[in-house]
């Protein structure tokens, strides 16, 4: 099954996979909807699943920031990614993370611990997965790449990475989380279990402005590039 790049989320045949939401990050302060949160990340939601057409969109964990409270902007930007979705006749689906322990205080929609996509499962990625697979699509470690100087967030694509599984992380999609730069990360330095060969990792960066996918070698060559 091909993948699909785009504005930081995934295409996985019909099944749209974002990860890391962190709605309600930024909340604080006199903007209502700050710039990478709220209606802005409402609409690029609704963008993606214009230009895909998915028969399914799943949130990859984490579609809250707060441990703790949840504020009325919070309940409005998930009521309208919720609307972006069903507009378009898409079911979103939720994969729990471990920043969502308020979940259940603003969505009743469907919740899968793992979601397949045929060989493919999709989960947040902060704990080991219970299905074997021959893909694991996660988030949770937020990549960003550093190529001269500039940060860019990235997808990170290893082969044989949680035992003979390939594993795709995708970038946090709010534009509020500044990422974790893996240029020279170990396996050991990523909070998820499932990445165990970081120079195999292949960076992928999505390109907003000529949208292409640029493609980077893995990072043990990469590094030795720099």
């Amino acid at each position: 099954m091909g993948l699909t790049y785009d504005d930081r989320a995934l295409m996985l045949g019909e099944t749209l996979v974002l990860a890391d939401l962190h709605v309600g990050r930024g909340t604080g302060g006199n903007l209502e909807f700050p710039v990478g949160s709220g209606s802005d990340m409402v609409e690029r939601v609704r963008s993606l699943v214009d230009r895909h057409d998915p028969a399914t969109v799943v949130v990859a964990g984490d579609l809250l920031h707060s441990f703790r409270t949840v504020p009325r902007t919070v309940e409005r930007t998930v009521e309208g990614l919720q609307a972006a979705c069903r507009d378009e006749g898409a079911r979103l689906v939720v994969t729990p993370g471990n920043h969502d322990t308020m979940l259940d205080s603003v969505w009743d929609g469907p919740t899968e611990r793992e979601f397949r996509v045929g060989d493919t499962v999709v989960l947040h990625g902060h704990e080991a997965p219970e299905q074997d697979a021959a893909r694991y699509v996660v988030g949770h470690d937020h990549p960003t790449i550093e190529i001269e100087g500039q940060r860019r967030p990235c997808y990170l694509v290893g082969p044989a990475q949680y035992g003979d599984g390939e594993v795709v992380m995708l970038p946090s999609f709010n534009k509020l989380n500044a990422g974790v730069v893996v240029n020279r990360m170990s396996a050991r330095d990523f909070q998820s279990p499932l990445v165990t060969d970081a120079d195999r990792l292949e960076p992928v960066v999505w390109d907003e402005s000529g949208r292409e996918t640029l493609s980077f070698p893995a990072l043990g060559e990469f590094r030795r590039m720099l």
